[in-house]
């Protein structure tokens, strides 16, 4: 009598799920300032160059703490990590709620002084994920789980926006801190007691190892025992390692483009709606979630599209380029705002704009494929690097196109064009999609 082989479990998608909800409210505490933003440049007096650079300081500190994020996670695992950076930015979250007890210069130099802390706080956020994602997931999946992952950044709008739009109504701009601080504390504990790695996890079972490990997951790549049998990296050689490598330098620009059209929506699209479009603030926060339910779907769908491709016998280039393509040429639609009147009808069009850009945001997906399991946490870093460099630019080139114009309709053709850029990008520069292997070593053990 042979024995049954007991069935895998499938603890995989509990962490993913954790990973999407932790995401969620990192980008929800990110918006925060764009639902507030109208309030507080009405209160503050502040031009549109000005809050431009309010909006932007998130990201200037965002970019330059990616790379120490990135040793961070390589150095010390992504659960230890990771639980201080949800921490950490819900209570500098938190503190912004108190930026109306200063006024004038002062209050301006707290909002923009606590955006930078929330931005240095976030930054081991996204390279983090893909490095779990990276050893949870094997190949076929991990379109699927990266997508729904990246996917948290519009479902924090669905959720949160009309939710903080009510919030900034009924009890004033600084309610919306004080609540999304809070949840993101009570999140850090959770993340805590549920996240681990795949050999470390209680619940996760021999059979889902192998199944996981078989499939191409980094399944040591989280486990007690490698975080403690830590190496050194060299940084600056690997570094100019992956700088120096054609496909990943392509995924990279294609994620700084990208990102283009996040920090618009993250930035100045509630401000469009209620300056552009005439809105209500109470309005405009919950229509700017209709787009983001696009998005969301987008996002899911593109992921599923992907794994779909190579389960079905695609190559790993044409199954991530392909939804990339298509997406990012559905997002250049935004542009047709430009030449409509009828508010249902920009609503719509920027809803078909961000289903494309969510289509298109495979590129977590492509950094879990791509990173040399050596240094996983740093290349997902200098892809964050990149691509939030567009988290800097963004808000101050549309707040100087604002300035120069007094109209949107240059800002929409900017953030329209950087999707093309991307297309080109992919189709162009990246080539063959492959796991990058570092041609002389980086780490040592220590």
């Amino acid at each position: 009598m042979t024995s049954q082989q007991p069935q895998a479990t499938r603890v995989r998608w509990m962490i993913l799920a954790i990973l999407f909800a932790v995401t969620t409210i990192n980008y929800a505490d990110r918006a925060t300032i764009a639902i507030a933003g109208p309030e507080i440049k009405r209160l503050l007096g502040l031009s549109p160059v000005e809050m431009g650079f309010v909006f932007s300081a998130f990201a200037w500190s965002y970019v330059l703490a990616q790379l120490p994020g990135g040793w961070l996670l390589d150095r010390f695992g992504s659960k230890i990590t990771y639980f201080f950076s949800i921490f950490l930015w819900s209570l500098f979250t938190m503190l912004m709620g108190g930026v109306g007890f200063f006024t004038g210069a002062a209050a301006v130099t707290v909002l923009f002084t606590l955006r930078l802390l929330i931005g240095a706080a976030e930054a081991p956020s996204f390279p983090g994920n893909s490095r779990i994602a990276s050893a949870w997931f094997p190949t076929s999946e991990r379109g699927t789980a990266a997508a729904i992952f990246n996917s948290a950044q519009y479902f924090a709008t669905v959720l949160f926006a009309p939710i903080m739009g009510w919030l900034v109504h009924s009890f004033g701009w600084e309610s919306v801190f004080f609540v999304m601080g809070g949840l993101g504390i009570i999140m850090a504990f959770i993340w805590l007691k549920t996240v681990y790695g795949p050999k470390d996890h209680p619940k996760a079972n021999a059979a889902e190892i192998a199944y996981i490990e078989a499939g191409g997951a980094l399944v040591d790549l989280e486990s007690k025992d490698r975080v403690a049998a830590t190496t050194k990296i060299d940084t600056w050689s690997c570094i100019k390692q992956l700088l120096g490598n054609r496909m990943l330098l392509g995924v990279y620009i294609g994620q700084y483009c990208i990102n283009t059209l996040t920090y618009f929506f993250l930035t100045w699209f509630p401000v469009y709606l209620v300056q552009e479009r005439h809105m209500t603030i109470l309005k405009a926060g919950f229509v700017a979630a209709l787009p983001a339910v696009a998005g969301f779907l987008g996002g899911v769908l593109g992921g599923v599209i992907s794994d779909r491709l190579i389960k079905s016998g695609k190559s790993l280039s044409v199954a991530r380029k392909t939804p990339i393509v298509c997406g990012m040429l559905l997002s250049t639609s935004m542009i047709i705002c430009n030449y409509v009147e009828a508010d249902w009808l920009v609503i719509m069009v920027m809803s078909i704009a961000f289903f494309g850009k969510g289509i298109g945001a495979l590129g977590w997906a492509v950094v879990a494929d791509t990173s040399p399991k050596e240094a996983g946490g740093m290349s997902g870093a200098l892809f964050n690097t990149f691509g939030n460099t567009a988290g800097i630019t963004t808000p101050i080139v549309i707040g100087y196109i604002l300035q120069a114009t007094g109209s949107f309709s240059g800002a929409l053709v900017f953030v329209g064009a950087n999707a093309v850029v991307t297309i080109a990008c992919y189709l162009f520069m990246v080539g063959e999609i492959k796991r990058f292997e570092f041609k002389t070593p980086v780490t040592r053990a220590v």
